[in-house]
């Protein structure tokens, strides 16, 4: 696996489609995004002609065809309020793909995907790649797991977006809605926990998660207590995507102590053992 060229360019707008409440697909044409881009990795998008914003915003790759990159977002301040009024035929500046992915897990049995919030979008990809229906980075389809499920949690019902990419990705669901207007009612690490109790876990279980900090922190804690692998994709503010900047900083633990660790190069992807999660 060799790392990808950076790419930057000005990215027609495809396709813009309602996901669920406030959430959005954004289809974008770009070969050279498509052909180098991996699951886990991220793209910084801002857009042209304005100054506020003036900063990009990072966006997990959702996935990838020929010549088009799918991000999935959630409306919540000035980018993704102008993200959602983007129109076909419009272009956005876009770099990447940036960060290091997710990493093989070949030999696993069951993949445990967790998702919070907008912490599902780096999973269709995934799905597909630890499956072996699609080959990313210029790799050939090959399959690592014999089975994926997908927990993932939001706030409602409404807010459970591209529910059918996943099954057609060939994930299994168990979905956890805080007001238990759907799936389990509470979070979604609970209803995860839960499951792991009526079940064997035999060294060939491995936990992957992204979403909300908090849950991040009660994913590694249950991880920890049970004795899994589990890798976190960590959703920090970033300000440039390329290292220069040290916004993004997270603390890792080293042999003599802690140091620090830039998200955006060294991650977004980090064992949750080695996170100083406060």
């Amino acid at each position: 696996m060799t790392s990808a060229p950076l790419q930057q360019v000005l990215a027609p707008v495809l396709a813009v489609t309602p996901l669920a409440r406030d959430t959005f697909r954004l289809r974008l044409g770009s070969a050279d995004a498509a052909r180098h881009a991996r699951p886990g990795q991220f793209f910084m998008l801002r857009i042209p002609g304005r100054t506020d914003p003036l900063l990009g915003r990072a966006f997990a790759l959702y996935d990838v065809g020929d010549d088009w990159i799918d991000l999935v977002f959630l409306v919540v301040g000035k980018v993704t309020t102008l993200m959602a009024k983007l129109k076909v035929g419009d272009a956005v500046s876009l770099w990447g793909p940036l960060g290091n992915g997710f990493p093989l897990y070949e030999g696993v049995e069951r993949l445990l995907l967790v998702a919070g919030g907008i912490g599902q979008t780096p999973f269709p990809a995934l799905i597909k790649r630890v499956l072996g229906t699609q080959g990313y980075g210029g790799d050939a389809p090959q399959r690592e797991v014999e089975t994926v499920t997908l927990y993932y949690g939001a706030r409602s019902a409404e807010y459970f977006a591209g529910l059918d990419d996943f099954r057609s990705a060939g994930a299994q669901l168990r979905l956890a809605a805080n007001d238990g207007s759907q799936g389990y009612h509470g979070h979604v690490t609970e209803l995860l926990d839960l499951d792991l109790d009526g079940q064997t876990c035999n060294g060939r279980v491995q936990l992957v998660g992204c979403g909300p900090e908090p849950m991040l922190h009660a994913l590694a804690k249950l991880a920890r207590r049970r004795g899994l692998p589990c890798d976190l994709s960590l959703e920090t503010p970033m300000a440039c995507g390329t290292g220069i900047c040290f916004s993004c900083v997270t603390r890792v633990r080293i042999a003599d102590g802690w140091d620090y660790r830039r998200v955006c190069v060294d991650g977004p992807i980090f064992s949750a053992a080695d996170l100083l999660l406060s």
